[in-house]
């Protein structure tokens, strides 16, 4: 039985080496805000245009802030999930510059995850 031995370096493809194209740029944040209806959330829009999104149990918040969180490093996007006594909650932030239908995708999957008592 050989085994063959393996040299130096690294082996590919050119096709494994081709430039891929990334989403890039803002998007359209309508795209995460029109998942939330009145009916179980608050929207509040401040005089920066920051957008505040909470539950009406208060358990869920998000926050657009299209200039920047202040007091943050370009924090654009964030999300908080209040745990309970046993549960710990959660936290998500993405800069201003992630595109908003990747992060409606992320909403998506919370609110897809949450249901009514």
């Amino acid at each position: 039985m050989a085994i063959a031995s393996v040299g130096p370096g690294f082996s590919t493809t050119i096709e494994a080496l081709r430039l891929r194209e990334w989403q890039l740029g803002r998007g359209r944040p309508s795209l995460v805000t029109d998942q939330f209806s009145a009916d179980d959330f608050r929207l509040i829009v401040v005089d920066r245009a920051d957008v505040h999104i909470s539950s009406k149990d208060g358990r869920f918040y998000l926050g657009w802030f299209p200039s920047g969180r202040s007091g943050t490093d370009g924090e654009g996007w964030r999300i908080d999930v209040t745990g309970t006594a046993e549960v710990p909650g959660y936290c998500m932030s993405f800069d201003t510059e992630t595109p908003a239908d990747l992060f409606a995708a992320v909403v998506e999957r919370v609110l897809a995850a949450s249901h009514r008592l």
